[in-house]
């Protein structure tokens, strides 16, 4: 691996994880986006809980419904399996205006906690109109409309299974009913305007947000599996004729909250 700075800020956090979870090592990394904090709880025992801003790199949350802490929990059931994972109740928002490097500082710091496979969550408008509001969606691609990359220099990384396909089989073995999607990320904090979904729907997408994709391509630079879930909190703008508003989008995931916790906990253990 690279020691240049963003690496290097990375490997110094997840040796300070390792410090105060008592975790040599974490198994299974999981982000989990806009809605999803109340899901936390259904994951597994919580062995140890700090603030973010407690390691090297991160910044404050700055975004309701993102709380900026991270758990090591027990994955797999107790009785000393081993087996943790690195879960981060909250995320760093590229329109935040940090940059690039803090949004995906995150899971940098879990594949260098030793996590092999990455999964990202998020809340998402979707295009489907028979996606209602708590819908789950497996992410089989996305299209990056920020016009940036996590990635500086030659680094070229290839992409072509970048949500991998056999996690999405072990997902659809939990949840045989799960659709899949392609996600659009655009770079916020406004929500995308009718016209622009109607470009993101030639384009062939059908989910959209403001995250997901720099995170996904910095976890499969550094070699980790990649799964995506998006949770649908809204249609997307002139899907219908209501108007986007981010409490929907917290209230939808509070709403589904039992639920998507559960298919976490019967997930996670499978990964």
């Amino acid at each position: 691996m690279t020691h240049s700075p963003p690496y290097a800020r990375a490997t110094e956090a997840a040796a300070r994880l390792a410090r105060l979870t008592g975790a040599d090592k974490h198994q299974v990394g999981l982000v989990l986006g806009s809605g999803w904090l109340p899901a936390v709880d259904a994951l597994g025992r919580t062995v140890a809980e700090l603030a973010t801003t407690d390691l090297p790199g991160f910044a404050a949350p700055g975004v309701e419904g993102h709380a900026g802490r991270v758990r090591s929990v027990e994955i797999g059931g107790t009785g000393g399996s081993g087996r943790r994972a690195l879960v981060f109740v909250g995320r760093t928002h590229l329109y935040e205006g940090h940059g690039v490097e803090p949004v995906v500082h995150g899971v940098r710091t879990a594949v260098a906690a030793g996590c092999e496979t990455i999964v990202l969550t998020n809340g998402c408008g979707g295009l489907d109109p028979a996606w209602s509001p708590g819908t789950a969606v497996l992410i089989s691609d996305h299209i990056n409309l920020t016009a940036t990359s996590p990635l500086a220099g030659p680094r070229f990384v290839d992409l072509t299974d970048l949500y991998s396909r056999r996690l999405r089989e072990v997902a659809h073995e939990v949840e045989p009913d799960l659709v899949e999607g392609v996600y659009v990320q655009f770079p916020g904090p406004h929500y995308e305007t009718p016209a622009e979904i109607a470009m993101v729907r030639a384009m062939g997408g059908t989910l959209v947000g403001m995250s997901t994709a720099l995170e996904a391509i910095a976890s499969r630079e550094m070699g980790a599996e990649v799964l995506g879930l998006s949770l649908v909190t809204n249609h997307a703008a002139g899907v219908d004729d209501r108007p986007l508003d981010h409490d929907e989008v917290l209230a939808t995931g509070q709403a589904s909250a039992h639920r998507m916790g559960g298919l976490l906990g019967r997930l996670l253990p499978r990964l």
